[in-house]
């Protein structure tokens, strides 16, 4: 009890009394407040130097050589870092000096290297128009960087930009940034989570004659995303956009449509109801962009319910083609979608066969013959061919009637993948089909695939391969500049008089590596049919009689290091199958054989 007792005088000995309390406390709060204001005067007088500091270098980096000094000082750094203040009037003279370095590639790494991006974030928007505007302006020069559009997508500056869209102060800037974004494909998606597609679509229905080119160039980027193209169709959108395209016969607008044309789904069934109007256009005798724009659309429909003869003959678009298909007769860029219209107009059976019945394919061979450096344009024209040789009824005029196989063979080691692509499958359905073409086809894949090997005995000259030890017994037979290489098996497999049975070989399924000199199996019944076995490979390290290389050979004489057979003693005891020809003299001027004579391994 005496312990509490004095426990509790001492914590209230200790206890200040209420009336010194708040004494203290405001005297503390007295000698913040003073502090506090004497920090924010300091920090006044800072920022007033550094304005006046940055406004000197600014003024001296009109001189790229002092800029250059000032960028080796790290300028940047110290400018980056000064965005972390908050007078405004500061802020605008750092922003537009880094506005100023941006437009540089190294000052532009070092600012992504320092994160200017998550630090301009708190800027945009703000309530001082003029600093807004200088730092969506650096934002500008910045977003023609892709990792920096990467990064203002990751600290979610695009709603904020969108949502500038309704100020007229800055709605050219803020077009001009979001157009930058829509250029990676990652980032079309991101425009679905804002409402910038009704703003767009908004902005560009209730422009007068001619928009913003800004406008539409984001507009075309948008259309290119399928969820974004579905957006846009939404309620009267497709139509909205047909009918202002039509009025104006704007060309930009009509590739913003164009592009939505592209994506499968149901935003193409849409374009059924505009056909007629867009093959009114096409044919038209002005042949501007517009038009242009309009046949890609056409080109674009891949629909499988669309009726591709009655629009063939209700707008007499056969010569109108094949017209379009002469070499010289149109633009480039004209004759590239009138091919891609073929092809689409192609996936119908009585379409193809009207086509080919007007002898579009020779005009295709002769404007392939014509553009061969133009890969587009030789890949559209494979895939012509491609969808026709699907219909039996335009199958045979390819294959028979026309060289188009002959020209795919040629193609078919293009140096573009896609071309290569395109032709390989053709070709698999022509070898299907033909039996004359598909041998032409074996022979120039095994040429492919064996070039090296056949140029080296292509260029080997006739009397170095005529060796009368070589062939004693007939003269050299020409393989390959008198026949078919597939003809000759000889060349891969040694001969009857060499103990092989050709009767054995099994359509060629067994390749040279599997036969020894003894047949096709090896010794007797020791081999499985198709097994490999663990010895006596023929054509394998080949001495006299598919031997293991230099020295003593399991079943031959011994052998030099050139696999050429070492004279023996007269003493020693030779094999009976061997007799060897008079010696010679050796390219080193000493004696060897080079006219020995046995027949079971020769080749």
């Amino acid at each position: 009890m005496i312990l509490c007792n004095l426990y509790h005088h001492m914590i209230i000995s200790l206890t200040p009394s209420v009336p010194d309390a708040e004494k203290s406390s405001k005297k503390m709060k007295e000698e913040y407040e003073k502090s506090f204001k004497k920090f924010d005067g300091l920090v006044k007088k800072q920022e007033q130097l550094l304005r006046v500091a940055y406004y000197l270098l600014l003024n001296l980096a009109e001189d790229l050589k002092v800029e250059m000094k000032m960028k080796n000082k790290n300028a940047i750094k110290m400018l980056v870092k000064s965005l972390e203040r908050d007078n405004f009037e500061l802020l605008i003279l750092v922003v537009s000096f880094l506005k100023k370095l941006s437009i540089f590639v190294e000052n532009k790494t070092e600012m992504a290297e320092l994160n200017i991006i998550e630090k301009l974030t708190k800027l945009v928007p703000c309530e001082h128009e003029d600093l807004l505007n200088i730092t969506l302006r650096l934002l500008l020069n910045l977003s023609f960087d892709p990792d920096m559009r990467s990064k203002m997508i990751k600290f979610g500056l695009l709603p904020k930009l969108v949502s500038l869209l309704n100020n007229e102060n800055h709605k050219l800037i803020v077009l001009c940034i979001l157009y930058h974004i829509s250029m990676d494909d990652k980032s079309k998606s991101m425009f679905t989570y804002t409402d910038c597609i009704p703003m767009v679509m908004r902005m560009m229905l209730e422009s007068p004659e001619n928009p913003d080119i800004e406008l539409l160039s984001l507009c075309i980027n948008l259309a290119a995303n399928k969820r974004t193209a579905q957006i846009i169709c939404e309620g009267q959108g497709l139509k909205m956009l047909m009918k202002r395209s039509f009025k104006f016969r704007d060309s930009l607008l009509m590739k913003m449509i164009r592009n939505i044309s592209e994506h499968d789904g149901p935003t193409k069934n849409l374009f059924i109801d505009y056909i007629s109007d867009l093959a009114e256009a096409v044919l038209s005798p002005e042949e501007d962009d517009f038009a242009l724009e309009c046949l890609g659309v056409l080109g674009n429909l891949t629909i499988p319910d669309l009726d591709y003869e009655l629009i063939l003959k209700e707008y007499q678009l056969v010569p109108w083609i094949k017209k379009r298909l002469q070499p010289g007769a149109a633009e480039d860029d004209l004759v590239l979608q009138v091919i891609i219209l073929v092809g689409t107009v192609c996936n119908d059976d009585i379409s193809a066969k009207m086509l080919a019945e007007s002898n579009i394919i020779h005009s295709l061979i002769e404007l392939l013959n014509a553009k061969q450096e133009d890969d587009e344009m030789v890949c559209q024209i494979v895939y012509v061919f491609y969808q026709m040789i699907f219909h039996e009824s335009t199958r045979e005029v390819i294959i028979k009637d026309t060289q188009a196989p002959a020209y795919l063979i040629d193609l078919m080691h293009d140096k573009n993948s896609e071309i290569r692509k395109v032709c390989d499958n053709t070709l698999d359905i022509i070898s299907e089909f033909d039996e004359e073409w598909a041998k032409k086809i074996q022979l120039e894949k095994f040429r492919w695939h064996n070039s090296q090997w056949l140029e080296m005995v292509e260029s080997r000259p006739g009397d170095e391969m005529a060796d009368p030890y070589m062939y004693p017994e007939e003269g050299y037979e020409g393989y390959l500049q008198d026949a078919d290489i597939l003809d000759h098996p000889d060349l891969f497999y040694p001969g009857p008089k060499d103990g092989y049975d050709p009767a054995l070989v099994m359509d060629g399924h067994l390749t040279p590596e599997y036969i020894d000199e003894n047949g096709v199996y090896g010794y007797g019944n020791e081999y499985e049919p198709y097994a490999r076995p663990d010895s006596n490979m023929g054509f394998v390290n080949g001495g006299v009689g598919g031997g293991y290389g230099r020295g003593m050979d399991e079943y031959g004489p011994p052998l030099d290091q050139y696999g050429r057979p070492i004279q023996l003693d007269e003493y020693d005891d030779y094999p009976q199958n061997y007799h060897y020809g008079p010696p010679e003299v050796a390219d080193d001027g000493e004696e060897g054989y080079g006219g020995y004579g046995y027949h079971q391994g020769m080749r």
